[in-house]
């Protein structure tokens, strides 16, 4: 259940009461974790594997009445702007026109208010804060354009460019870090409040960062990129089952040599900041530290392309070992290479099952249920898949027809429920499904359509959209499969009259507890 798609008055999810209430769900549904996509801030596409930061939070989910409790926004100033007419589609125009003037008085308010701690913030996050606030700054004074555009002083980050933007935009530069500021502290109790009810946060961890990013721009030398800072070569994988063309994400690739010779320092750095906001971390594209697809700057498509070894076990063991609180998850899709299922090996990580995945008539699938081990993680479907209801209408009915014969399936429970009920009964160590399918809800609430730029990141649950007995009827196949210990059974009160009589016949029996070093038996 992405943040974005739970349900408020303002737009898009954000961290404030319906959070909690979800995570209040969560416990009540006797469920142990919750996945959320990345959470940082969204360009581009409104994607959030896009961002321009893979260490800052999105302002788009600081949540507005919290700030009106605190003293930072009025009703009004809130109810001033618009937020969309649809409560299940996220507008992001209108985010875009109008969220950040919004927070702008709560920065205007917040700032001297609040030095000292934001001070406190900015020494703890002094890495990647002060170029993440300043990049900021400067899209917005380049009118938004990609950093690649700017400024040749500036784009090269020549040291007198970055004091001068520095000084010249410092009001913006404060507006950034203090959003980031309110995200980070909002977001730690909203963590703190899953983990009072033992809800942990598994959080995606996009392989790539994006090229139109603070982290490109203040550290090129991590990255493929030429003398003038322009990519070499990109990120993307090759057509497959999700489009004939490939996919062409544009990420710029890693200069893993240079990496490797600075201890890959930024990926421990990254590793860090994740750990501030996720318990168990979903390494997405897993499969490029084995090997990545590498097509040339400028291509249309990925068709062109060349697979190059990744590093391996290499940084894969020095994360393990550097972060040995964090549990890692691999995204491991895609066509299962030998590389690819030794590094998964060798590192111990569980890999990802797909139910949806499974059923292709034409050849038997590594992701039928009978195949699994318990280090893995059964996915009904993914946020780039149909959802249940929306992947039976758009399939061939012989795929339909052997889930359906598989997992025995019914009218009475229903295609959906059936197929939950399949990814809870299997061996893998967790089951997660999408929000989605829990609501049985048809692919107008489909999250991503890999291959399509625009239109995607946009569903949102509506407020009192979750049926009453939900949660109970979750719980209860949860404690059904062994994924939770079953609640204990309320004992029954006795009738008055039998207590009394249980009571006289006790008393006949009673023992001294000095006596005997044990309860007193009485009829008292």
């Amino acid at each position: 259940m992405p943040i974005s798609s739970l349900p408020s008055p303002y737009g898009i999810g954000t961290l404030g009461k319906a959070a909690r209430e979800f995570v209040d769900f969560l416990a009540e549904a006797r469920q142990s974790y919750w996945q959320i996509l990345p959470v940082g801030p969204t360009s581009y596409a409104d994607s959030p594997y896009q961002s321009p930061s893979t260490f800052a939070g999105n302002p788009y989910f600081i949540d507005l009445d919290v700030l009106k409790e605190d003293g930072l926004l009025k009703q009004e100033e809130i109810d001033a702007y618009a937020w969309g007419d649809d409560p299940a589609k996220a507008d992001y125009g209108l985010l875009y026109e109008n969220r950040l003037r919004l927070l702008a008085r709560a920065a205007a308010r917040g700032w001297e208010r609040d030095r000292a701690e934001v001070d406190a913030f900015a020494r703890e996050n002094g890495k990647w804060l002060p170029d993440y606030a300043l990049f900021m700054a400067l899209k917005r004074q380049f009118g938004m354009k990609p950093w690649l555009e700017w400024p040749e002083d500036i784009r090269l980050r020549k040291p007198e460019a970055v004091a001068h933007w520095r000084e010249e935009l410092a009001e913006d530069v404060r507006l950034f870090t203090y959003l980031q500021f309110l995200f980070f502290r909002q977001w730690a109790d909203l963590r703190a409040y899953a983990h009072e009810k033992e809800i942990k946060i598994l959080g995606d961890l996009p392989i790539y960062v994006a090229l139109d990013s603070a982290d490109v721009w203040s550290s090129p030398e991590n990255f493929q990129l030429d003398e003038e800072n322009v990519p070499v070569k990109v990120a993307g994988v090759p057509p497959d089952y999700f489009s004939a063309d490939g996919q062409l994400w544009g990420n710029p690739l890693y200069d893993y040599d240079y990496m490797r010779r600075n201890g890959y320092g930024w990926w421990i750095d990254r590793i860090g900041g994740a750990e501030k906001l996720y318990d168990v971390i979903r390494i997405d594209h897993f499969r490029g530290f084995a090997s990545y697809w590498a097509v040339p700057y400028g291509e249309k498509t990925a068709k062109k392309g060349e697979w190059i070894s990744g590093p391996g076990m290499e940084l894969v063991g020095m994360l393990q070992n550097w972060f040995h609180d964090l549990v890692f998850v691999a995204e491991d899709l895609g066509y299962p290479t030998p590389d690819v299922a030794k590094l998964l090996k060798d590192s111990g990580l569980p890999g990802m099952k797909v139910l949806e995945f499974a059923f292709d008539a034409d050849e038997e699938s590594n992701h039928m249920p009978h195949l699994y081990t318990p280090n893995s993680i059964c996915y009904a479907g993914t946020h780039d898949n149909s959802t249940l209801a929306g992947w039976r209408k758009n399939v061939r009915h012989e795929v339909t027809d052997l889930a359906a014969e598989y997992f025995g399936l019914n009218e009475k429970e229903g295609f959906v429920w059936g197929m939950i009920r399949g990814g809870m009964s299997s061996v893998s160590n967790l089951f997660v499904a999408q929000m989605q399918d829990y609501l049985e809800l048809d692919d107008d609430a489909r999250m991503n359509m890999p291959g399509n730029a625009l239109g995607n990141w946009r569903w949102r649950m509506k407020p009192g959209e979750i049926p009453e007995g939900l949660a109970e009827k979750i719980a209860r196949m949860t404690e059904l499969y062994g994924r939770c210990e079953p609640k204990p059974a309320e004992p029954e009160e006795e009738p008055a009259e039998a207590a009394e009589d249980a009571a006289e016949e006790a008393g006949a029996g009673a023992v001294d507890e000095k006596e005997t070093g044990k309860p007193v038996r009485t009829g008292e």
